[in-house]
């Protein structure tokens, strides 16, 4: 990235002072050597979604952003609603509501080597992945609406998981507002057979080690020890929530001259908050985002189901459940006032610090788990929220390590069977229905993770906590 016009604000900390049609300033969270990485298109996509109306504080760019559609991916903004503040679909992205949930184990490392390739071929066999996948769940009309309202609060309910997952999941498993009849027929067509799936592309679901610890006191309060193996799943709202975004980007698209809305890119197509449009998307993006919950909830359910039969000792209580691709209502303080925003963090995650009331109690002094997914075979962290998050980036740090390159340029470079070898000669069992997706999802495609989790500390987004290694990685 050209750093030209860049101003050094503090460690990790970079801003782009606002110009031209720029309504706020661009700051970017990035250490300088991932900053010059970090592809020029990205700023230029930061720098638009700065032009749009209603925009709070900065258009916010998280240390492991990339090029993505309209908004960067790893981009934050945030719109006041009675200042003319838009929501925009692709500030969302596709895969709505997309993201992770860690699962403890009670088990440590020599537990699983005893049983690792039965425990592989097992997940493999029950958790269904790749592009297309169908689970053996079938939603009839009635019970999709009800898993749109409902979310993993429906799925609970339904006898996949426990009451006590709800409390470890944000908006405690259920996106209020959700307007199921406003997701097209397409769009829940699409899901009808995808509930408890993983999907393709960069998901995944991990059987891990905790191989360090950085925090101890505050890994004692997630139940993390050094050796301690966890369960992490990462995945979304599939096609129900793909088939939403293609749906209103395109009547956003038409409809912006109707609002007076002049876009520097058709890609960050918009409407008022306050539109009927706006709130139709709303409707139709929280309703996806119950989805991916329920989704997300089904797969802990079929994970367990597993563990029960091949390490029956396995003890799995969620750690916590945060996605990383929504529009979220907030109150955030802004020069010293408290203000009602509409919270855009596409490719980034929710990092409430200590103290936070919208977190669980047994969670609340330590700040909010913030789990950030690794490539296959490299790791991932947990982390938590600070205290200096709320003033940063309202309160969102980075989710995963970000890719370095295309999937069209991974796969020129390896190929799946050479990855999948690879990492089973350091003792990680890959299982997939496509070595051309292993090879699109190589750990050499993505960035440092740890360099982007070092950064986000250094800029005070989050706290690091634990690093998590893979054992097993099922992927889409």
């Amino acid at each position: 990235m050209n750093q030209n016009n860049l101003i050094e604000r503090g460690p990790c900390h970079w801003e782009l002072p606002a110009s031209g049609a720029m309504r706020v300033p661009v700051v970017i969270y990035a250490s300088d050597v991932l900053l010059r990485a970090m592809d020029d298109k990205a700023l230029e996509q930061a720098m638009n979604v700065a032009t749009l109306p209603g925009i709070v504080g900065a258009s916010y760019v998280m240390p492991d952003a990339h090029w993505g559609y309209g908004f960067p991916i790893g981009g934050v903004a945030a719109f006041d609603a009675d200042a003319g503040g838009v929501v925009s679909a692709g500030g969302v992205g596709f895969d709505i509501s997309c993201g992770v949930r860690c699962l403890l184990t009670g088990l440590r490392r020599e537990h699983i080597l005893a049983v690792q390739h039965a425990l592989a071929d097992a997940l493999y066999t029950q958790i269904p992945a790749g592009v297309g996948s169908t689970g053996a769940l079938r939603l009839g009309a009635a019970q999709m609406d009800a898993m749109l309202s409902g979310g993993a609060k429906w799925a609970v309910g339904r006898g996949w998981g426990l009451d006590a997952d709800l409390a470890r999941i944000e908006e405690h498993g259920q996106m209020l507002h959700a307007k199921p009849a406003l997701v097209s027929e397409q769009a829940k067509r699409r899901q009808r057979d995808e509930m408890g799936t993983l999907g393709s592309g960069n998901h995944y679901l991990e059987v891990q080690e905790v191989t360090q610890v950085f925090d101890d006191a505050i890994a004692q309060s997630y139940g993390l020890a050094l050796g301690d193996v966890v369960v992490m799943i990462h995945c979304g709202s599939r096609g129900l929530g793909h088939q939403i975004g293609t749906d209103f980007l395109s009547r956003m698209v038409a409809a912006a001259p109707g609002y007076g809305l002049t876009l520097p890119d058709r890609e960050l197509a918009c409407a008022p908050i306050h539109s009927e449009l706006g709130q139709e998307y709303l409707g139709a993006m929280r309703a996806a985002i119950n989805c991916a919950l329920a989704n997300r909830q089904i797969l802990t359910h079929l994970v367990r189901e597993v563990f029960a039969r091949l390490l029956p000792a396995a003890q799995m209580p969620l750690l916590y459940d945060v996605s990383h691709n929504t529009c979220k209502l907030e109150e955030h303080r802004v020069n010293g006032h408290l203000r009602q925003l509409y919270v855009h963090r596409k490719g980034a995650t929710r990092a409430f610090g200590p103290g936070h009331p919208g977190l669980p109690e047994a969670l609340r002094a330590a700040g909010q788990p913030v789990l950030i997914g690794g490539s296959m075979g490299t790791g991932s962290y947990v982390l938590a929220g600070a205290a200096t998050s709320q003033a940063l980036a309202f309160a969102s740090a980075c989710h995963g390590a970000g890719r370095a390159m295309s999937r069209h340029a991974a796969t020129n470079i390896w190929q799946g069977r050479q990855v999948i070898d690879e990492l089973a000669g350091r003792g990680i069992l890959i299982r997939s229905p496509s070595t051309r997706g292993v090879a699109e999802e190589a750990p050499g495609a993505y960035k440092d993770v740890t360099a982007v989790v070092d950064a986000a500390q250094a800029a005070g987004l989050a706290h690091k906590v634990a690093r998590l290694t893979p054992l097993i990685c099922v992927k889409g």
